[in-house]
């Protein structure tokens, strides 16, 4: 009896479908604009909380004004009246 060699073949596929490929890089792109704007909107988030710094610093100022010329910076935003410790005292300094 011969024995014959049988050549193995690899029946595995080397590639995805072209549908497959297609519906994989839709999704690597989707998430990749997402990123980017993910990152846009942190960098004008970035922006905007160095602006509310910048205000609050003006507020820091103009208080110090209000406690200058008034004796306190408490001080109604909607009427402008200026709220006077109960005791006539002015605000101590910090």
């Amino acid at each position: 009896m011969t024995k014959t060699k049988h050549e193995v073949v690899d029946l595995k596929p080397e590639n995805v479908t072209e549908d497959q490929l297609n519906k994989i890089q839709d999704q690597v792109k989707r998430i990749n604009n997402f990123q980017l704007e993910v990152g846009i909107v942190e960098t004008k988030k970035h922006a905007l909380l160095h602006q509310i710094g910048s205000i609050q610093n003006e507020i820091l100022e103009t208080q110090e004004e209000l406690k200058k010329e008034y004796g306190t910076a408490d001080v109604n935003i909607e009427t402008g009246q200026i709220n006077y410790p109960e005791n006539g005292e002015a605000d101590k300094e910090d």
